[in-house]
């Protein structure tokens, strides 16, 4: 759950200020943890039945035609995002690690390093279910913990700087309020978590005395408080060291001491690896299972290395088109991701379960609704107008 979209918090923050930038981030942790609840609860909610699937849930809520159709977009759009973001974010940061380690050596574009990354992904990408990362997701969850506390210990010992600023880091009016939205879908980015938990909780045995959702609130729980522990410090700590001159990527503004910010970025690429995986298993998942039941292709090893193949290929691709990390954070936070972790589990609980109207459960739902499809109309307007901005410099293949 402590995903990328971590490092580009403190840039959040510098977009949001002090007071507007905690009050959402503490906002969004609360309610994602609830809707976590949510979904761990409902995936055993009718007796005798499990939905291993998100848009089967969606499907029993809303009916089959409607359920299938308004929940795989936005999974899709999730998990399918998170791996673009996933592949511009390791070739930044092997990029960097590049550059701090060999100052003298002559530069090597974004792109060639963002191949790097997916020619990993390429091999990976054949293992055939969640079970067989467990070993790289481990290793990408001890990653993510280390380069976290890495990123605000630096930036703390670093200390406030002289020239600090925390007024706007815009010029405009206008910039100040696109910026504002565009912080707005980065947190929203953060937490990402829901569009495969069913999926991680299908892995798990389940008995009438010990019903899968008691381990997997667990664990959820567990990450939850591990992801607070992450956010809040490095969104604070980025913010406060560098003001609004802070990168959209916090490893980007740190450069000294060199070697353990070397050293951040590559823990950066090793979880990244992992978590490329989790979110793509459930789209090759979708993939072979499309290609194989509706369009009567064989089940065979060359049908899946070509599924898989295809689909690393086309995000490498776009992650080499559009390397625009905080925006596509922003975007792909407000468009897929506040949906998926913010209200569709809570739309899904006021059809399945039907609180007492006016009770406190049917409160938090609503609140929650209320909130998440703020995030989802506002946080798209500011990314997409940074990227408009950023295009007029852009190179392409740069």
């Amino acid at each position: 759950m402590v995903g990328a979209g971590i490092l580009g918090l403190p840039y959040a923050m510098s977009q949001l200020g002090w007071g507007p930038g905690v009050t959402i981030l503490v906002l969004s942790w609360m309610v994602t943890l609830y809707t976590l609840w949510q979904m761990v609860e409902m995936h055993e909610i009718v007796p005798g039945k499990r939905f291993d699937r998100y848009h089967e849930l969606g499907q029993y809520a809303f009916g089959d035609k409607v359920g299938l159709w308004l929940v795989v977009p936005q999974q899709v759009i999730v998990q399918a995002g998170c791996d673009v973001i996933y592949m511009v974010t390791a070739g930044r940061s092997l990029m960097k690690f590049y550059n701090i380690s060999c100052p003298d050596c002559k530069p090597i574009k974004l792109t060639y390093f963002i191949m790097m990354f997916a020619v990993v992904q390429f091999f990976l990408s054949n293992l055939p279910n969640f079970n067989s990362i467990a070993g790289v997701s481990f290793a990408a969850a001890i990653m993510s913990l280390s380069y976290s506390a890495i990123a605000w210990v630096a930036s703390a010992l670093r200390g406030v700087q002289p020239d600090t600023d925390y007024g706007s880091r815009y010029h405009s009016s206008a910039g100040n309020i696109f910026g504002f939205l565009s912080g707005l879908g980065t947190v929203a980015f953060a937490f990402s978590g829901h569009s495969v938990v069913l999926e991680i909780q299908a892995t798990i045995p389940s008995t009438s005395e010990i019903p899968s959702k008691i381990p997997m609130w667990k664990g959820s729980l567990l990450a939850s408080i591990v992801v607070a522990l992450c956010y809040f410090p490095i969104a604070f700590v980025g913010y406060l060291v560098f003001g609004n001159k802070v990168e959209d990527n916090i490893l980007i503004s740190l450069e000294k001491p060199g070697w353990l910010i070397a050293s951040a970025n590559i823990f950066v690429v090793i979880h990244v690896i992992g978590s490329y995986q989790v979110f793509a298993m459930p789209i090759f998942d979708m993939l072979e299972s499309f290609l194989v039941l509706r369009m009567k292709c064989k089940p065979s090893s060359t049908l899946r290395i070509l599924t898989r193949s295809s689909f690393v290929a086309v995000t490498m691709f776009i992650g080499i088109i559009f390397p625009f990390f905080g925006s596509l954070l922003s975007v792909l936070g407000g468009i897929a991701f506040a949906p998926t972790s913010y209200y569709l589990p809570c739309i899904i609980w006021l059809i399945i379960c039907k609180p007492k109207r006016y009770s406190l459960s049917w409160f938090c739902n609503w609140f929650c609704i209320v909130f998440g499809v703020s995030l989802t109309i506002l946080s798209p307007i500011g990314a997409v107008r940074d990227i408009i901005v950023q295009f007029k410099t852009y190179r392409f293949f740069s």
